[in-house]
């Protein structure tokens, strides 16, 4: 898909102004209310039989869910409806479900909702441990943060900002009915407490989750210093037998959202690497040190790849299980208009790129596809461990009474798009 260039749009966009600034010598006629848009047919070559999971009457807001690795669980954040004539909570909480009541094959809503997280906390970023899906890990203040904060992620004089609680810490918290599910299992110690800090830093922690072996924490972590007169977070990883961090990624600017890929060679996150307020998509290749067990501790990254390279917010990147490519929010579309789009990042092709550019950070010309095509935001896309459900954050469905756009709720749909992108850009 083709972006048009900056002086494209301003010729437009002038265009667009000297044609209104003439006087019409005729009323122009009244033009018919356009169709609603099919987003289903549109969306069919990739994702179908969608599903609402969460709604209004459940929750204000809800979304950045995740997949157990088992594909029975579901954990997100969310502030709940309150009751007439109560205003909601401020903060989102931390709620855990199981995937339910499937319907020829595909999941019709979330069963069991649990909230696991601290009463007026503030929490983010959920994330299943991946052999004890009763262990969630989270970002969390676990109590009510306080006012006094570092001014967080603002893009440009938008009234949405990104704020960073200086009391957001990496925090393990239990959930009963996966537990449950497992009798036999051995119920650890957090169970007898609502939270527990895994590890402590000064300033906020969050944006995390557990390698596929469960023993290393991918993180970001706000520094003492700014970078370019802004908080900077850096990624980096905690190994849960030494206690040691690693400092991954330290350039200037904001880098966050980080995942490693499904064989934990490689991570993906964005990054406000110009200062520009505009998230570019990255991938890396990960440095290992062996450890005294035989096991490969990863302690830095060997070469970085730039996803993408654009005029645009682009954000909430997420591995397809096969690791041929990635998918994520952006507003190429606009701001009031997010959408999905996938991202080809596989080996072979980052192996290619590496081969004609010898900087440190390697640009890389990637297909792409767009995937969502609803009016409203469609963000923070996540594949389920068999790649066969992409479930993401949707602003698609009607507007509650009182609403000026829709609220933003979990859907999920059957991907159909394979485990590689076609040659459609």
């Amino acid at each position: 898909m083709n972006i048009p260039s900056a002086s494209a749009w301003l010729i437009t966009l002038c265009a667009a102004s000297l044609a209104a600034a003439q006087p019409a010598a005729h009323p122009a006629p009244s033009q018919p209310a356009a169709p609603p848009l099919d987003w289903k047919a549109l969306e069919s070559p990739l994702v179908r039989n969608h599903v609402q999971l969460t709604s209004r009457a459940q929750f204000v807001r809800a979304g950045e869910q995740y997949f157990s690795a088992d594909g029975k669980w579901v954990v997100f954040q969310a502030v709940a409806t309150p009751a007439q004539g109560a205003e909601p909570d401020p903060f989102y909480a931390m709620y855990a479900a199981r995937l339910d009541a499937f319907r020829d094959g595909t999941p019709t809503h979330l069963a069991g909702i649990t909230r696991v997280s601290p009463p007026g906390s503030a929490n983010t970023c959920g994330w299943f441990h991946p052999k004890e899906p009763w262990r969630i890990l989270m970002g969390s203040t676990l109590t009510r943060p306080s006012d006094d904060q570092k001014s967080g992620f603002q893009v440009g004089a938008r009234k949405y900002v990104w704020m960073f609680p200086k009391e957001m810490e990496i925090v393990e918290t239990f959930f009963a009915p996966a537990w449950d599910a497992k009798p036999d299992a051995p119920k650890p110690a957090l169970a007898t407490s609502p939270a527990a800090t895994l590890f402590s830093r000064p300033n906020y922690d969050a944006e995390c989750s557990w390698d596929s072996s469960g023993r290393f924490v991918l993180y970001a972590h706000i520094e003492d210093e700014l970078a370019m007169g802004r908080p900077d977070a850096n990624l980096y990883i905690h190994d849960t037998k030494t206690g040691k961090d690693h400092a991954i990624v330290t350039a200037p600017g904001y880098d966050g959202g980080p995942f490693f890929s499904p064989d934990n060679r490689m991570i993906c996150y964005r990054s406000d690497r110009k200062g520009d307020d505009l998230l570019q998509l990255f991938v890396a290749t990960l440095k290992f040190e062996t450890d005294a067990d035989g096991v490969e501790v990863p302690v830095g990254i060997e070469r970085e790849f730039q996803i993408t390279d654009n005029g645009h917010v682009n954000w909430a990147p997420y591995w397809h299980p096969s690791g041929n490519f990635i998918v994520y929010g952006s507003s190429e579309e606009g701001h009031q208009n997010y959408e999905v789009f996938a991202v080809e990042v596989s080996k072979d092709q980052l192996a290619s790129a590496a081969k004609a550019a010898d900087g440190a950070t390697v640009p890389v010309p990637a297909r792409r596809q767009r995937v969502t095509f609803a009016d409203g935001a469609d963000v923070l896309p996540v594949f389920s461990p068999d790649g066969r459900w992409m479930m993401w954050t949707s602003q698609r469905a009607p507007k509650a009474e009182g609403e000026s756009r829709p609220s933003s709720q979990i859907w999920i749909a059957e991907w159909t798009g394979g485990a590689s992108l076609s040659k459609e850009k």
